[in-house]
């Protein structure tokens, strides 16, 4: 017999006995420990839990930034990294976008115009922490934003295609800013004209298939390793 209760050191690995499906059982599963294809009975197969990341929560870390008001620069990690987010509309890609971010070392998140904050929870599912991690800050002019950025002494990079826009594998720096960010738009209008305008290089990933561009995300874990890569001089 199946137990329909969830257990309390979840998640599990599970396989059905009936259809064999392999699966984790982990606590929003609504069909407590039966087989999520068939709802047959499962039985466990691991215990343990594999490749656990940290609880930001757990751990106290804090944003550090607040919501509002000057940017500070303080330095961590050597040099400070941000991300710019111009009006996203999936709060999936935000979470998505954070959580690369944590990974790359990025110093901060600035959430722009209509872009979903963390906040919210369809963020906070796809960031897993990360917007305890990342320090953001929600700003509802990204014009306004970066032209105060540029006036404290940031770069500004944006990740789009534009006639003014080079290959991101030309992209070379003789020496990579103390401050830079990267600006990632709109999964369908792209990057505003405006913030192409303001920014010191317009960088575009070369695409080799059918579509012309990558999921937002996806777009800026490239963007992102390549410009570190400039960093770090390799």
């Amino acid at each position: 017999m199946y137990n329909d209760r969830m257990p309390d050191n979840s998640p599990e690995i599970r396989v059905c006995e009936s259809c064999g499906l392999r699966y984790p059982l982990i606590q929003s599963h609504p069909f407590g420990t039966r087989c999520p294809a068939c709802l047959g009975d499962t039985r466990i197969v691991l215990s343990r839990q594999p490749g656990t990341e940290p609880d930001a929560r757990a751990t106290g870390m804090k944003n550090t930034m607040p919501a509002t008001g000057k940017v500070g620069l303080k330095e961590e990690r050597g040099k400070n990294l941000a991300v710019l987010l111009d009006n996203i509309r999936s709060a999936w890609n935000v979470g998505s976008v954070l959580r690369s971010a944590d990974g790359f070392g990025f110093t901060h998140a600035y959430l722009c115009g209509i872009t979903p904050t963390a906040d919210n929870e369809a963020v906070t599912k796809t960031s897993l922490g990360a917007e305890e991690t990342v320090p953001w800050s929600y700003h509802k002019d990204a014009v306004r934003l970066v032209k105060g950025l540029k006036a404290e002494g940031w770069k500004v990079y944006a990740l789009e295609e534009d006639p003014r826009s080079l290959p991101m594998s030309q992209f070379t720096e003789s020496r990579f800013p103390d401050l830079a960010v990267l600006i990632v738009g709109n999964e369908l209008t792209g990057v505003d004209p405006e913030l192409l305008d303001l920014s010191d290089r317009i960088l575009y990933i070369p695409m080799l298939g059918a579509k012309r561009s990558f999921n937002v995300a996806i777009a800026f874990g490239i963007a992102a390793y390549a410009l570190l890569a400039q960093r770090s001089g390799t």
